[in-house]
């Protein structure tokens, strides 16, 4: 275990004066090469000592973040007070965060790297963090601007279960079953995102009172043709009918943002979708 914390530590304003955490052991074994080569570059601005310190706490969230996520989050956290200036460990600590339900931290950090980077590629996310702090119609308001052309197919479907996820919870159940009729939500160009789509789907269906059998049928079938191969993209032959992809309406607030709510009771990929998050 470190002992000192390095110079970068003792210049970063924002986290000056806190009391400085004990940090989680790091196994022997495990070095700043087990993380990934893309992660690594974006710490070449440390001194090369630190620089390996939070590799390797950033290589241990890595290895937690399914397993132990606690024990992950505070890998992110040792990181982070090594490296206050680093978008990548923000990242890490709004996503361990947000696994361990700490949504106002999770908040904090993923919108901090979004200002850092300039990317929404933590939107859900952001949304769903909204959504798990009981409020939805500001996790609504996070995404309104949001160029959805320009996001990752994977992302562009976990945004589209987040919002959907926000509807719900605000008892909108017509509005979520129209936020995920998305171009995505198709048989063909399957990744592993479409599963949680074509659930999610299913479980609008259901909460309307209509026959969600094919759509759970087709998530099936898609998860165990998944585990089955390789390709990152695949189609399966299935007799569905889809529907048209959704295009956001201009005046949607007058759609009924505002009634009465039902209780609020973690990609990532957003939370379950009863809202629960447990």
């Amino acid at each position: 275990m470190e002992k000192n914390y390095s110079k970068d530590y003792k210049n970063s304003k924002a986290y000056a004066g806190r009391d400085k955490p004990k940090s989680p052991m790091i196994p022997p074994e495990i070095t700043a090469e087990d993380l990934d080569i893309s992660a690594r570059v974006q710490l070449k601005t440390l001194s090369e000592e630190n620089a390996e310190w939070v590799a390797r706490h950033l290589a241990m969230t890595s290895l937690l973040i399914d397993s132990d996520p606690e024990l992950a989050h505070k890998h992110a956290l040792a990181a982070l007070n090594r490296a206050g200036r680093l978008a990548i460990v923000h990242e890490t600590v709004g996503i361990t965060a947000y696994t361990i339900g700490d949504f106002a931290l999770a908040l904090r950090e993923l919108l901090t790297h979004r200002r850092l980077t300039g990317s929404n590629e933590q939107i859900p996310l952001i949304v769903d963090c909204e959504r798990g702090m009981g409020r939805p119609e500001r996790a609504l308001e996070a995404a309104r601007d949001v160029d959805r052309k320009a996001l990752s197919k994977g992302v562009r479907i976990n945004l589209a279960i987040a919002l959907s996820g926000a509807r719900l919870d605000m008892g909108q159940a017509e509005i979520a079953l129209e936020e995920l009729e998305i171009a995505e939500l198709s048989p063909k160009g399957i990744i592993p995102q479409s599963i949680d789509l074509f659930r999610a789907y299913a479980e609008c269906l259901e909460e309307l009172g209509r026959d969600s059998s094919k759509w759970t049928e087709l998530a099936n079938r898609a998860e165990k043709a998944l585990a089955e191969q390789s390709a990152e993209e695949f189609e399966l032959v299935e007799e569905i009918e889809i529907p048209e992809p959704y295009q956001p309406r201009m005046n949607i607030r007058s759609r009924g943002d505002n009634p009465q709510k039902k209780s609020f009771d973690k990609n990532r990929k957003p939370r379950p979708r009863d809202g629960r998050g447990k």
